[in-house]
């Protein structure tokens, strides 16, 4: 084997978000040794976007929430084919991960009493959601980095794993690459926790930042951990569509929970034009009760602009198909028209949602004190990924554990705003103490020498080609097919058509020649996340495709109702024998009776 960089671990966590952060926090309180592997800067996670807040039904601002309805409301959102052990245990425990945060130093906004203040969030009944005014993931990370830096923990930055190593069946480690040196780093460990986030990339327009390449989920399916729900994407309804300098921009859901409207081009607010049956008698059915919903009236009903993220990103491409949309294929998302109801309304807006005013200000010259916004929907979350125990967190595969997007089960076919920053803290913790458990019950693994120098000497292949494809133009073409056939709104013949190009650009992908040296080489880089990238957008196709009905963030528009069979398994994608991705059923594990209930009661 050639001589390689090597950093030994018990446990190894790749991923410094905040379900990696705490994983490492945990691990290391556990006893164990502990690497922590970051594509980015420490500090730069996608997390510190995660603006809206952290759910947790504590029951500061309304006394009536508790686990129980968090529960539900989870359950419900996702459309009952959740984990419900997970949706369980994070319902429990996010409360205590909140108080734990606080007591590590984040500073939440007050109650005039001078408790942890909670703002009502979509699909959420009561006000649930801690924040930092809308810099709550910022918070979060600062915290967590504060804290986990006096753990012993071993930092590295800028690096990329491009395969996980198996001794046996059972993991032992990771190899990748220093992205700035562009030097091979070997990391045996005895146990290895993913938590890479989510697949936006693969599409056009996204929320996402760079490091969003599908990264872990391909990871563990190529080590032959199953994935489940890869079907199930979540498109934000409001991400910026113009101007272009802020295209795909977030505009967090907090705009509407303290009083943003979304409006047509008509000037008309059309969220009241369609409210579901299951979240009628919780929805306001006129802009007055609306508003004392947002302004804490416990008596109101919540605006239809809070109803779950999936139903609020298809009314908008209703309008936009109806020709009722804004100049730029969106609507308009308002939160100047407040200063009919506060006379203080720019300094109330500046306050609750400071990030927001000081970015479109910046980046885009919008005050979003006296004028609207435009939005459409972005490509936002996955809901599937790696399948993992609830309790542990462990995959398929012994000793890989998986926490935060890139894992599945919790959040079911569609996720609630605010639960993914619990999911973090609840399940990173988990994921960080079983691996703890598990690398000390364990023995020593060897690594693949030959895998090891093959993994490397592919990666090198692209630098060998006098003549080929750039990887940027694959990339860009997988987006916009991706964008278009596997979109928001699915059919079968575009998903059909749209696995034909993906194995086309596969070929392409597996001729690419990238041009200098290995030092601070972006096309190289790219060259390499193409394999995660295809490997994630087949598997969110095949998935698609087996499901035909519409469900969550599934929308199928030639299987437009939702069909209780379906309701009744996950859908399993897992490599085959013969290297092709398989598609199974998995069937839900059955409610327990106590379980129902709460759910009945809650109703």
């Amino acid at each position: 084997m050639a001589e390689y960089q090597t950093h030994p671990y018990d446990v190894l966590v790749i991923g410094a978000g905040g379900s990696g952060l705490r994983a490492a926090i945990e691990a290391s309180a556990g006893g164990a040794t502990v690497g922590l592997v970051t594509k980015s800067l420490l500090g730069k996670a996608h997390t510190v976007m995660a603006e809206g807040g952290i759910a947790a039904a504590m029951g500061n601002v309304d006394e009536r929430d508790n686990w129980k309805v968090h529960f539900s409301d989870t359950m419900r959102g996702g459309q009952y084919v959740n984990n419900w052990r997970m949706a369980e245990l994070h319902a429990k425990e996010a409360p205590d991960c909140v108080r734990e945060l606080e007591a590590w130093g984040s500073v939440f906004d007050r109650t005039k009493e001078g408790r942890i203040l909670q703002r009502n969030f979509g699909g959420h009944r009561y006000p649930r959601l801690v924040h930092v005014g809308d810099r709550t993931g910022l918070e979060m990370i600062r915290t967590l980095q504060d804290h986990g830096i006096h753990q012993g923990i071993e930092v590295h930055m800028e690096c990329t794993m491009l395969t996980l190593l198996l001794d046996d069946g059972r993991v032992a480690g990771a190899f990748g690459y220093d992205r700035e040196r562009g030097r091979f780093l070997l990391f045996p460990a005895k146990a290895v926790v993913l938590a890479t986030g989510g697949i936006g990339r693969a599409y056009k327009i996204t929320s996402n930042s760079w490091e969003y390449t599908g990264d872990g989920q391909s990871l563990a399916y190529h080590a032959g951990a199953a994935l489940i729900d890869m079907e199930f994407v979540q498109f934000h309804p409001t991400g910026m569509v113009w101007p272009p300098s802020v295209q795909g921009i977030l505009i967090t859901e907090a705009v509407r929970g303290e009083g943003g409207i979304l409006k047509n081009k008509e000037g008309r607010r059309f969220m009241f034009d369609d409210i579901p049956e299951l979240y009628r008698n919780q929805t306001a059915d006129n802009e007055e009760e609306g508003w004392r919903y947002t302004q804490g009236d416990r008596n109101a009903r919540r605006p239809p602009e809070l109803l779950t993220r999936d139903h609020v990103a298809r009314c908008i491409m209703r309008e936009v198909k109806a020709g009722r949309g804004s100049p730029h294929k969106g609507v308009f998302l308002d939160i100047a028209w407040i200063k009919e109801k506060l006379p203080n309304a720019p300094e109330h807006i500046k306050r609750k949602l400071p990030s927001m005013y000081h970015q479109f200000k910046q980046l885009a010259d919008i005050d979003i004190t006296k004028e609207p916004m435009e939005v459409g929907p972005t490509t936002h979350y996955m809901m599937g990924g790696i399948k993992v125990d609830a309790e542990s967190q462990m995959s398929t595969v012994p000793g890989l554990f998986a926490a935060g997007e890139c894992a599945a089960g919790l959040h079911g076919a569609n996720r609630l705003g605010g639960n993914s920053l619990s999911d973090l803290l609840v399940f990173g913790k988990r994921a960080g103490h079983h691996a703890a458990l598990f690398a000390k019950s364990q023995g020593s693994t060897r690594v693949d020498e030959q895998l090891v120098d093959r993994t490397a000497n592919e990666a090198l292949v692209p630098f060998e080609r006098s003549a080929g494809e750039g990887p940027y133009q694959i990339q860009h073409e997988l987006q916009e097919m991706m964008q278009h056939n596997v979109g928001i709104v699915r059919v079968e013949h575009e998903m059909e058509l749209a696995l034909r190009e993906i194995e086309s650009l596969k070929q392409r992908a597996a001729k690419v020649a990238v041009y200098g040296n290995r030092e601070f080489n972006n096309g190289w880089h790219t060259a390499l996340d193409l394999s995660n990238l295809l490997t994630v957008s087949e598997a969110i196709t095949r998935a698609a495709l087996e499901r035909k009905e519409s469900r969550g963030g599934h929308f199928r528009d030639d299987y437009h109702d939702k069909n209780p069979e379906y309701g009744t398994f996950n859908i399993m994608v897992k490599q085959g024998p013969d290297g092709a991705m398989q598609i199974s059923r998995v069937p839900i594990p059955e409610l327990p009776a106590e379980l129902k209930q709460v759910i009945e009661e809650n109703k």
